[in-house]
Formats: structure tokens, sequence, C-alpha cells
């Protein structure tokens, strides 16, 4: 029996050792949690802008009829890589902080990976979306960011928690919906990228961290 049991340990042991040489498990639900704060300030703050300095038009959840010019533009792309910066500040701090607590490496193989993967669609779409507002298509920019990203997710989620990909999943349907109700862009972004990290990162926090 205690052959049988130890055994046992050493293969969950040696499956643990396996997922760290292969995963990146240092991810933070937290870092999902904030990002999801931080995407509701955003939208929150885009939308008083839109409401407040372009009453002409008729909604601001609208983006295609609101005819924005490029100091319009200029700003709210500022605004924007401005919540970026602070979603990834954050992600980078409780990521850290996660695996300084597991005793794993932040940077090794399987993080390299992770990002290379997750990256090139985000790369992808951030460029498809300098087209768009080259263009003018404002339609277009919301949703589109939503299916990039899911897309990103759906790929990095091989070399992370496999939770990663079904979250993916539920961005790029959101994606689609945009599109499908360009009215509503801006509130279904609010909801892809808010509420949705909350609930995700709420739920591998007490998965994975506790």
């Amino acid at each position: 029996m205690d052959d049988y049991k130890t055994h046992l340990d050493n293969l969950s042991e040696i499956r643990l050792m396996m997922q760290k040489a292969s995963k990146f498990i240092s991810l933070s639900g937290l870092s999902g949690v904030f990002a999801g704060l931080f995407a509701i300030i955003g939208s929150i703050g885009a939308y008083w802008y839109l409401e407040i300095f372009l009453p002409e038009a008729k909604s601001p959840l609208v983006f295609y009829s609101l005819g924005l010019k490029y100091s319009s533009i200029l700003l709210i792309l500022l605004w924007s890589a401005f919540i970026l910066f602070l979603a990834v500040l954050a992600g980078i701090f409780f990521t850290t902080r996660n695996s300084r607590k597991k005793n794993l490496p932040l940077w090794d193989h399987s993080t390299k990976k992770l990002l290379f993967n997750l990256i090139i669609p985000l790369g992808t779409g951030a460029l498809f979306i300098f087209f768009i507002v080259f263009k003018e298509y404002y339609l277009l920019i919301l949703p589109a960011s939503l299916i990039f990203y899911g897309l990103s997710l759906i790929n990095a989620g091989h070399f992370t928690y496999s939770d990663v990909k079904y979250l993916g999943y539920i961005e790029i349907v959101l994606g689609f919906i945009g599109l499908l109700f360009p009215a509503f862009a801006l509130l279904v972004w609010t909801l892809g990228f808010g509420l949705l990290h909350i609930v995700y990162g709420i739920l591998m926090y007490y998965k994975y961290e506790k």
C-alpha cells in the first residue's frame, strides 16, 4: 500500500514538473480582474468624451456616424494606449508576484512561446485597426479588437491554462455581435474587455491561486 502511494506521489510530481516545463502557469487571475476594471474605466471615459465633446452625434455608441476629426481620433487612441499600459502594468505586477509565490521562473521557454503566440495575432490586429482608422471605417474598430484579441487568446491557450482559450472563443463571438449591431459596439466591447475579464480573473484566481 505504501509503495502504491509512493508511486502515485512520484507520478504526480513528474506530471507537475512536465506542466511547469511546457506551460506558463504563473498567469495571475488578478491581472484579468484589473484589466477588466481598466477597460470599464476606459470605455466610460471614451463615452463621456464622445457625449460631451461631440454633442452633434445622435448616439456616441455609433462610431461610424460620428465623423470624427483627427484630433478626436488621436485623443481616443492616446487614451486607449494609456488604459492598455495600465492593464499591462497590472498584468506584469500580479503575474510576477504569482510566479514568486509559486517559486517558478518568470522568463523561460514557456513564457517565450506564450508571448510569441500571443503577439502574432495581436500585432496583426493592431495593423488591421491602423488601416481601419486610416480609411475611417470606425464601425469596425471595436469588433475587430475583440475578434483579434480572441484569436490571440486561443493561440496562446496552448501554452498556458486551457481556460484562456474559452475566454478567446467568447471574445470572438462578442466581436461578431458588435459587427452585427454596431449601435451597441461600445457596450459589447465593455462587456468583452471589462466585465468578462473580471469574471474570468476571479474564476482563475480561485481555481489556481487560492
